[in-house]
């Protein structure tokens, strides 16, 4: 049990105090949104200035400050869905930033191992690789189940308990129930909340974590194999009877404990083959002596995905310069593969190598434009003149030229490699190879 005192927010000098920090904090530092009143006018925020400090401090001390209704936007989902993000003012992003500091060392002690969502010095990889472990153990029948909406779900007299269990000050309990309520703004109409937790908030990872910890309680208590990465979770048993069992039960414990309701369409009892976890897929090892053994993929749709990018990125149409394209281009190649470098893709990434150097390649040939400068580049990359002119003149469309000898001969990896380019798979064995 802890007994926070609101005080411990104010009662520094100025620039050590948590809030200063939270200020400095790269989720509170930046340009407020639309419509934020503090930032109108000023570009960046700037609440903990000696004009704002001390009339925000009285108020958090007494009890009497009130959020801002937070600002609701839509963006899209993957599946062509959209999701609500509640996103409140710069101010309140401060002071929730400076709860999540004050509070998340009392909470962190008190959660599970095998929760690995928006917690320090944990991530993705670990919880994908502890399910490939409970998989390689076995456990061939995964209990998955989707929470539907969870963060528009949430109880907020099931999360105000659960934190007064840890938390005794009544003016902090009393701050963290004015930011749940706070109203949101949804096409310019203001709307009343009475559960959920805005998402966009810094405060809300670990408000989401509070409730699901009981989740993982519950399962540690029975002595399941699970992993958990925030509102994603899974269950893995021996047997598809257990599976069923197990699913059943866990089901009435979030309906009727935790209060939250489940999406059936994506719940279900899955075989690894058919399950996907955080954008990776499982498949058997076909090795001679690795019966029964799995081993970590790229899931369809990430690759659809990523393909999609990069198609716009190699557009010809583009306003775009070749060196601006590369650079885009190694961009998102880099942070998707540091993403899904534990997955076996060595045969993927060769074709994707193949079909992103085509589509350079047929920038570039749309780029030259005129026959006669087709010539001049052609000769310039070592084609004799006599040939260089019958390309020139070729009848072939740009990505039939892309695929040909034309520019396959001319336009090598190694000259690609000269102004940038950088192959996938090279990128990836650098990684996972050294």
């Amino acid at each position: 049990m802890y007994i926070l005192n609101i005080k411990i927010y104010t009662d520094y000098p100025e620039g050590a105090s948590p809030l200063w920090a939270s200020w400095r904090s790269p989720l509170v530092s930046r340009k407020g949104v639309p419509g934020d009143r503090e930032s109108e006018g000023s570009g960046t925020t700037r609440v903990c200035t000696e004009e704002h400090w001390p009339c925000i401090k009285h108020q958090v001390e007494s009890g009497s400050y009130q959020p801002a209704p937070i600002l609701g936007v839509e963006i899209p989902k993957h599946n062509s869905k959209t999701r609500l993000l509640g996103i409140p003012t710069v101010g309140d992003r401060v002071l929730h930033q400076a709860l999540h500091q004050q509070l998340s060392p009392i909470f962190e002690r008190d959660f599970c191992r095998h929760s690995y969502g928006f917690r320090p010095n944990r991530n993705a990889h670990q919880a994908v690789t502890q399910a490939l472990e409970n998989i390689n153990d076995g456990y061939h029948n995964i209990v998955d189940i989707d929470l539907k909406s969870f963060f528009g779900e949430v109880s907020h007299e099931l999360l105000m308990t659960l934190i007064y269990r840890r938390v005794k000050c009544p003016q902090t309990l009393k701050l963290i129930r004015k930011f749940l309520r706070a109203p949101i703004c949804i096409n310019g109409k203001l709307v009343k909340r009475r559960q959920g937790v805005p998402q966009g908030s810094p405060l809300s990872p670990l408000l989401s974590n509070i409730v699901l910890n009981e989740l993982d309680k519950e399962l540690e208590r029975r002595g399941h194999r699970y992993v958990r990465y925030a509102d994603d979770f899974s269950i893995y048993l021996r047997s598809k009877a257990a599976a069923r069992r197990v699913g059943n039960s866990i089901y009435l414990f979030l309906r009727d404990k935790l209060r939250l309701p489940i999406n059936r369409e994506k719940s279900g009892i899955r075989r690894p083959g058919k399950f996907y976890m955080l954008g990776y897929g499982f498949v058997p090892v076909f090795r001679k002596g690795s019966k029964r053994k799995y081993q970590l993929v790229v899931d369809r749709s990430a690759l659809r995905r990523l393909k999609a990018k990069l198609k716009f990125i190699t557009r010809k149409t583009i306003p775009a310069g070749f060196a601006e394209r590369i650079a885009r281009l190694n961009l998102v190649m880099k942070g998707w593969i540091h993403y899904f470098r534990l997955a076996n893709m060595y045969g993927k990434l060769q074709e994707i190598d193949v079909w992103i150097r085509r589509r350079l390649r047929r920038c570039i040939w749309h780029d030259w434009k005129k026959p006669n400068r087709k010539v001049k580049n052609l000769i310039r990359l070592g084609i004799p003149p006599g040939m260089a002119y019958a390309w020139s003149r070729t009848r072939k469309g740009g990505w039939a030229v892309a695929c040909s000898p034309i520019l396959g001969t001319t336009i090598t990896l190694d000259r690609l490699g000269r102004r940038g380019y950088i192959s996938m798979l090279s990128y990836y064995l650098k990684l996972t190879r050294g």
